[in-house]
């Protein structure tokens, strides 16, 4: 079974595995899941919910079955609305859930991973953890939740993870604010069987959890909340342009290697959700995205060259952020035939 749920000494538990694709979503695993958090959430013999991986497994979770929704939006896109359906309405599910929703996130936890985690009340982060955004990079963009939890980082902090890709590890992910502890990955199998033996998860982790430390993007802070803060893609890449900084140049060169539609309508995505008031309202937006922005030729062209071709070479199009245009990003956020229902 790629998903594993069962209810242990009055706990939900879930436990990825599938290892083969890091342990990456489908339809049927967010389906599990989502009939799970139903169950659980309105038994009374279910205290809480611990999600994790397979033991001698590498990751947590790495992200979505991208290839098959590519193939999808290639044709008539619904296999591809089928999955972000069920996968936003599992997002919610745990944003609602009425109980301590415990995630471990011993290891990779990229896109979908994040959705399954980011919103749930205790996320546990190790040594192992590492954590990115990187939908700019295959012409997607930061969906699960992002347009919530992204623009409410520190600053302009999750502006730079949704535009860039870039990767956070171990500590730096609690200094962030994406986890809400930090144990050692050694220590973790004791707080799993202290919490399933019945101890209070914040009573478990307080015995464990490690403070957070100055990140290693600190020094860069001013620069990020500096340049991402801008009107425009092209505004962002000309002021790191400026900045006279080797680690802004940098910045500046990883954002030539992303798609220029998907990183305004990311961009976009965000200074709205920032205003947003409801996560509801948040996930129907990023429906109505999705179920655009997978029949695009980006998104087709981006899954080719990092996942199918492995060539790392795409051909974007528009080829520059000064090619797009505001019709074409506003047409992303159009409304769709079959809308998100809650």
């Amino acid at each position: 079974m790629e998903v594993i749920t069962r209810i242990e000494n009055g706990i939900g538990r879930i436990t990825l595995n599938r290892p083969q694709a890091l342990h990456a979503l489908n339809t049927d695993m967010c389906r599990q899941m989502s009939e799970a958090l139903t169950e659980w959430a309105n038994d009374a013999n279910v205290k809480m919910l611990m999600i994790d991986h397979a033991e001698g497994t590498r990751g947590f979770c790495a992200g979505g079955d991208i290839r098959m929704v590519a193939e999808s939006g290639r044709q008539d896109g619904k296999a591809g609305e089928d999955f972000f359906r069920i996968e936003y309405t599992l997002n919610i599910q745990i944003k609602r859930f009425p109980k301590p929703y415990i995630a471990c996130l011993d290891g990779v936890t990229m896109g979908g991973g994040v959705g399954i985690s980011i919103h749930g009340s205790h996320r546990i982060a190790t040594e192992h953890t590492l954590f990115a955004m990187p939908e700019t990079g295959i012409g997607l963009f930061p969906d699960v939740g992002g347009s919530w939890f992204l623009p409410r980082l520190e600053g302009e902090l999750g502006t730079w993870l949704a535009l860039t890709g870039a990767r956070l590890k171990g500590r730096d992910v609690l200094a962030a604010g994406i986890a809400t502890h930090f144990v050692a990955s050694g220590k973790l199998p004791e707080v799993k069987a202290r919490m399933l033996a019945g101890e209070a998860p914040d009573a478990v982790l307080a015995d464990y959890t490690e403070g957070p430390q100055a990140p290693t993007y600190a020094e860069h802070l001013d620069i990020i909340n500096h340049c991402f803060s801008r009107p425009t893609i092209t505004d962002i890449c000309l002021a790191l342009k400026m900045a006279d900084d080797d680690w802004a140049s940098a910045q500046a060169d990883i954002l030539k290697t992303r798609s220029p539609l998907s990183m305004a309508v990311s961009l976009e995505q965000l200074r709205r959700g920032a205003r947003m008031a409801t996560f509801e309202d948040i996930m129907r937006m990023e429906y109505r995205i999705a179920c655009h922005i997978i029949r695009t030729y980006d998104f087709s062209e981006g899954v080719r060259a990092v996942i199918e071709d492995k060539d790392h070479a795409p051909k974007w199009s528009p080829e520059t952020p000064a090619g797009v245009t505001k019709a074409m990003v506003e047409a992303m956020f159009d409304p769709v035939a079959e809308e998100l229902a809650l």
